[in-house]
């Protein structure tokens, strides 16, 4: 779970297809809202849900995004921006269980709050508990490298964990923890809508989708979910920290990277109508393997 102090790991030499390229710059202009770990702004309008074709989602150059965007694209955005801020600043007084009583500060969330992509990790670590953001060491590296393998920047996509709180001594989050903290993350997957939420690790793997199966078995095979009252693709990675001591992990999990832009391409279902959203069964602790 712990980001491993490492010097940082160099991702073999890989081939970008054609495809892979158009995708990521019809994303770019995702990352012009910044990096966003609690988000500020607030634009009263309504979200307005946007094409499932990447093409035309927002390809206008961050430099002048708001002037070549629709109106109501921007104030979708910031309406997006606004509600994950308040519930961020929610979050920042939770006590619903022991990890509050030794944390630095609660560890939200970063990136695109209207993101495609969804990232969901474990628990923070030291360096994340004292930054306030998730995946900042070594792992945290190693995930930015295999996002611009596929064209990406951190600030494009949302990353955030299945804990909120850093456990005491790095040690693996207990499944009443999980329990208690596992409404935030719902929460979060609501209000950003992502198309894909790529679970990194057994946690967040076995959380989301509700099975006992572990990575090893699952990993890069996406399946339907229906997470935060959305159909979503849930797509099961290993998770980077794992990767950083063994390179066939290493080409494994960037083989499976690969297949993230395809998996956007495709065509997504609507959302289902849901009185309510069904938590899985907490998750059983077994590593990140």
């Amino acid at each position: 779970m712990c980001d491993p102090s490492e010097p940082p790991l160099k991702l073999s030499p890989r081939c970008r297809s054609t495809s892979t390229c158009a995708w990521s710059a019809s994303r770019i202009s995702r990352s012009s809202s910044g990096t966003v770990t609690i988000p500020t702004a607030r634009t009263a309008a309504p979200r307005t849900c946007a094409s499932s074709s990447p093409s035309s989602r927002l390809t206008a150059p961050p430099s002048n995004r708001a002037s070549a965007l629709p109106v109501a694209v921007v104030a979708a955005v910031r309406v997006a921006a606004t509600e994950l801020a308040a519930f961020g600043a929610e979050v920042a007084g939770c006590t619903k269980c022991r990890l509050a009583e030794g944390r630095t500060q609660v560890v939200f969330g970063v990136g695109d709050p209207t993101a495609d992509l969804m990232f969901v990790g474990e628990a923070p670590g030291f360096h994340e508990d004292q930054q306030g953001k998730p995946f900042v060491g070594q792992a945290g590296k190693l995930l930015d490298k295999l996002l611009a393998g596929i064209g990406l920047e951190r600030d494009q996509v949302y990353v955030a964990n299945v804990l909120k709180c850093r456990p005491p001594g790095n040690r693996d989050p207990q499944p009443d923890e999980i329990e208690a903290c596992e409404g935030h993350l719902f929460r979060q997957i609501s209000l950003i809508e992502p198309k894909v939420v790529a679970t990194l690790g057994n946690f967040a793997t076995k959380l989301l989708s509700g099975k006992p199966t572990g990575i090893t078995r699952v990993h890069g095979a996406e399946q339907k979910a229906t997470l935060g009252g959305r159909r979503v693709l849930l797509y099961p990675l290993y998770h980077p920290a794992a990767a950083l001591y063994t390179p066939a992990m290493l080409r494994v999990l960037e083989e499976d990277f690969r297949r993230l832009p395809d998996l956007l391409g495709g065509a997504i279902e609507e959302p289902e109508p849901m009185l309510a959203t069904l938590a899985p069964e907490p998750a059983v602790q077994l590593g990140l393997f």
